[in-house]
C-alpha cells in the first residue's frame, strides 16, 4: 500500500502471454490425447473399448493381468531389457573411444576418417538389412542375443556428439596430465569422461530407448517366441487376439513403463546435455 513503505508492481498478463499459454495447453492436449485413448481403452473389458472409446466407464485391472500372463510379456520384456542395457553400455564404450581419438589424438588422416564415419549416418538402416540378415544367419546368432544387438554396438551420432563435447575441454588439461604422467585412458577416465557427464546421459537415453523400440531387425532375426522383444511381442497379442483390441492397448500401456521409468531417471542429464555449450558465459 502506499505510504507504508513497500513498493507494488501491477504487471497484467498480455495478450502475447495468453496466446503462448494457449498453444501450449493445444500442444499438450494433442500430445497427451493417444495417451489418454491407450490408457481409457487398456481399462475397459472386451470390447466395450468399441463403444464410447472416450468414455472412461467400466475399469478394471484385469486387462492388464491378463495380457501380462496371456501375452508372456515377462519374457519380452526380459529380452527388450537385455537388449537395451547390451546396446547403450557398449554404444557409451564405443562412442567415448572413438570420440577421444577423433577429437584429442593427432595420426595422419583423421579428418579424413571422421568424414568417412560420419557418411555412415547418410546409409538408412533399411539398406544395410539383408546383408546384415545374411551375415547373422551365417554365424548362427539367428534366435540370439548377439543376433539382435551386435549390429547396434557402434554409432557414428554417438561419436560426433561427443566428438564435440570433447573438442570443448581445455588443451591445457590434457597438457597438465600429460606432465604428471597420465596416459590417455587415465586422462579419459579421470577427468574427460566426468567433465562430459551430462552428455553421456542425455547419449544413454536416446540409445535405450532406440533400442528399446526396435522393431523392424528383431522381427528379421527371430523366428522363436522366447526370443522375441516386447515390440515382437505385441505385434503378436495384436494378430492373435483381433477380437481384443484392449489386451493389445494393456501390453502397450506395460512395455510403456519401463520408458518412463528412464525418462524420470535421466530427464535431468537429457536436459543439461542438450543446452550445454548452448550459453557461453
Amino acid at each position: 500500500m502506499p505510504g507504508d513503505g513497500t513498493t507494488t508492481y501491477d504487471t497484467p498478463i498480455g495478450w502475447r502471454a495468453v496466446g503462448r499459454y494457449g498453444l501450449l495447453v493445444l500442444v499438450a492436449a494433442l500430445v497427451l490425447f493417444p495417451v489418454y485413448t491407450t490408457v481409457v481403452a487398456a481399462l475397459k473389458e472386451g470390447n466395450q473399448v468399441l463403444n464410447n472409446p472416450l468414455v472412461p466407464d467400466g475399469f478394471t485391472l484385469r486387462i492388464l493381468a491378463k495380457a501380462w500372463d496371456e501375452g508372456n510379456l515377462g519374457r519380452y520384456l526380459l529380452n527388450s531389457g537385455v537388449v537395451a542395457v547390451v546396446i547403450t553400455a557398449a554404444q557409451l564404450l564405443t562412442s567415448v573411444l572413438s570420440a577421444y581419438a577423433f577429437a584429442i589424438l593427432d595420426f595422419p588422416g583423421r579428418t579424413i576418417m571422421f568424414g568417412v564415419f560420419l557418411a555412415t549416418l547418410l546409409v538408412p538402416l533399411e539398406a544395410t538389412l539383408v546383408v546384415n540378415r545374411r551375415t547373422v544367419d551365417s554365424l548362427g546368432w539367428i534366435n540370439s542375443y548377439q543376433g539382435l544387438t551386435v549390429p547396434f554396438l557402434a554409432t557414428a551420432f554417438g561419436t560426433f556428439l561427443l566428438r564435440q563435447v570433447f573438442l570443448t575441454l581445455p588443451r591445457d588439461l590434457r597438457d597438465a596430465a600429460a606432465i604428471d604422467g597420465v596416459g590417455h585412458l587415465g586422462f579419459l577416465r579421470h577427468v574427460a569422461v566426468p567433465l562430459v557427464r551430462p552428455t553421456l546421459g542425455a547419449m544413454a537415453m536416446l540409445s535405450f530407448l532406440s533400442a528399446w523400440n526396435q522393431y523392424l531387425w528383431p522381427n528379421l532375426v527371430t523366428t522363436e517366441s522366447d526370443m522375441y522383444t516386447v515390440q515382437s511381442g505385441l505385434k503378436q497379442i495384436s494378430e492373435a487376439r483381433l477380437d481384443e483390441p484392449n489386451l493389445v492397448m494393456a501390453g502397450t500401456i506395460i512395455a510403456a513403463i519401463p520408458i518412463v521409468v528412464v525418462l524420470l531417471i535421466f530427464q535431468r542429464s537429457l536436459i543439461r546435455g542438450l543446452t550445454s555449450g548452448a550459453v557461453k558465459g
